[in-house]
């Protein structure tokens, strides 16, 4: 389904280590010398980088430490611990132009300096982590959208630009790119491109690979590259999904459509996972294109009926105060998930009402109607009870907020976090269970099945679990991504289809795609020969050999 390349499995899951803090506090006349030392370094630094960006570099301490990370949940655990940055880099640098990329990638080149591309920082594996000498660099200054070709149906806009400023852009042409992942207000173009990220909307318009016909990256040599139709075609599928290893995305080409007028709503009740899988395949190999099919399992399904964690709270609650008596005792709860989870598995069908499938058309309204129809005639022979539109249009309304439901958990002891993969149909179910017992002895999991497709489809694990202490829930939080990244393995599966690799999954890709992962070293010393543009994403921190 997707290519992913990485380091072997054996690697225990781990964060680079700092060799300075924010403001390093000495202990000695040798570390008051070695403060001195850094500083003046930093600044040096600084005074060229500003001159290739026009000002546009800073060494502040705020500055570095909001660079230091992404959003991966094993970093969330230690920042709780008073860690907020393991490791800030020496300077955050922001240039204007793709020139100005250039100018900044062939001054780390030249000096060896590692170099971190930045988009926006929403990612959830790892795929950014600097070291303490390195260059984070931000392309969120270039976000402009550069051309509509509404003839050929084309687009080019710069990497920086917002998903959803994007997508706004368009619309007020006519147009949709069609791509709509949960971080659409906080995620970049640039950074869909580096992660191979795909929308909630796939089964119609594709993941991000579908939409691209041509971008513009400026390798590790400092050399601006051009892929695409009528440059170097063949270079196009590797930049998709290398994670800044290999270039820093600086524009990107696309196609669009004109944005849909109107919206086709369904949703079906299945008695089982298996029924509901089958109703969803049998669509998709029909040849019916919806622009969105789910399938939540029995207690994700239960939620949803029940307007689910999101109308839980009707006010927001106020972040400074203490978590609830609610949030306590989940927390103390999810400290025996075996538990829960059995008695979770052993609630019959009339509790849980079976699994959810809802379907989204985004087209004309006479292909909408007819595939709707369709669609509904194949899951009523398969078993499918017809729920109507309403389950559909919740999800519409409320399909971005999860994403920013996790806090309070986090405030309350414990930890959550989100494992995307794939498989082929037939892989598909085995995958699902082997999962969730790899996973129940350890965390409170559910999930959800998504991003369909004629050959397969991917499968959205969420996983809470709590300890006594932070220390324990990181030693809780590594054992369960191995044993999940294993069962997925072993099942046939991918381990992503649209999160990326990182740090997360990084451990376990080389079990997966073998000698894949030399081949990518062996590009990566091609195009970036002192292996300097985000060392340690994809394929480790060992440099080409």
């Amino acid at each position: 389904m997707t290519h992913r390349v990485s380091i072997a499995f054996e690697e225990p899951l781990a964060c680079p280590a700092s060799r300075s803090s924010v403001v390093p506090q000495p202990r000695s006349w040798y570390a008051v010398l070695a403060v001195i030392a850094l500083r003046g370094a930093n600044q040096a630094l600084l005074r060229d980088l500003q001159g290739l960006t026009r000002g546009h570099a800073s060494v502040g301490d705020a500055d570095r430490v909001a660079y230091a990370r992404d959003l991966w949940p094993r970093q969330q655990i230690r920042t709780r611990a008073g860690d907020a940055a393991v490791c800030p880099p020496a300077v955050v640098v922001w240039p204007g132009s793709t020139e100005e990329v250039a100018d900044v990638v062939r001054y780390a080149a030249e000096r060896g300096i590692p170099l971190v591309p930045y988009g926006a920082g929403s990612g959830v594996c790892g795929g950014i982590s600097p070291t303490d000498d390195a260059i984070v660099l931000d392309v969120k200054r270039m976000r402009a959208l550069r051309e509509v070709d509404e003839s050929l149906l084309l687009a080019t806009a710069e990497a920086g630009m917002i998903g959803q400023h994007l997508e706004d852009a368009l619309d007020e042409r006519g147009f949709t790119l069609g791509h709509f992942p949960s971080s659409i207000y906080c995620s970049t173009l640039g950074g869909w491109v580096a992660g191979r990220s795909a929308g909630q909307c796939s089964g119609r318009y594709g993941k991000i690979e579908d939409m691209l016909v041509g971008v513009t990256c400026v390798d590790g040599r400092g050399e601006v590259r051009r892929a695409g139709t009528g440059f170097d075609p063949g270079l196009l599928p590797l930049i998709i999904g290398s994670e800044g290893i290999l270039g820093v995305v600086t524009e990107a080409t696309f196609r669009i459509a004109p944005a849909a007028k109107t919206r086709r709503f369904a949703s079906f009740n299945f008695r089982t996972v298996a029924e509901g899988l089958a109703g969803i395949r049998a669509v998709y190999q029909a040849g019916l294109r919806p622009a969105v099919a789910r399938l939540y399992d029995p207690f994700d399904s239960m939620l949803a009926r029940q307007g689910g964690v999101k109308q839980a709270r009707k006010q927001t609650p106020d972040p400074s105060s203490a978590p609830g008596l609610g949030l306590r005792v989940l927390t103390r709860a999810l400290r025996h998930p075996g538990v829960l989870n059995r008695i979770i598995n052993a609630l019959p069908g009339r509790v849980t009402g079976g699994v959810m499938v809802i379907f989204v058309w985004e087209d004309d309204a006479r292909i909408g109607d007819a595939e709707c129809a369709w669609a509904k005639q194949i899951c009523a022979r398969l078993g499918g009870t017809d729920t109507g539109e309403e389950p559909g249009r919740h999800w519409l309304s409320h399909r971005h907020s999860v994403s920013y439901r996790q806090s309070p958990l986090y405030a309350a002891g414990a930890f959550v976090d989100t494992m995307e993969v794939a498989a082929t149909w037939s892989r598909l179910l085995p995958m699902y269970e082997a999962v969730l017992h790899a996973l129940s002895p350890n965390v409170f999991v559910m999930a959800h099945f998504s991003h369909a497709y004629p050959d397969g489809a991917s499968i959205y694990f969420s996983f809470a679990g709590s300890a006594k202490d932070d220390a324990s829930c990181l030693e809780l939080y590594d054992r369960t991504w191995r044993r999940a990244l294993r069962a997925v393995i072993d099942a046939g599966g991918t381990l992503s289809h649209h999160h990326g690799v990182g740090r997360s999954k990084a451990p376990a890709m080389r079990r997966e795609q073998g000698v894949a992962v030399e081949v990518v070293r062996e590009l990566a010393r091609e195009l970036d020969p002192q292996h300097v543009l985000n060392p340690g994403a994809l394929i480790g921190d060992a440099a080409p050999s």
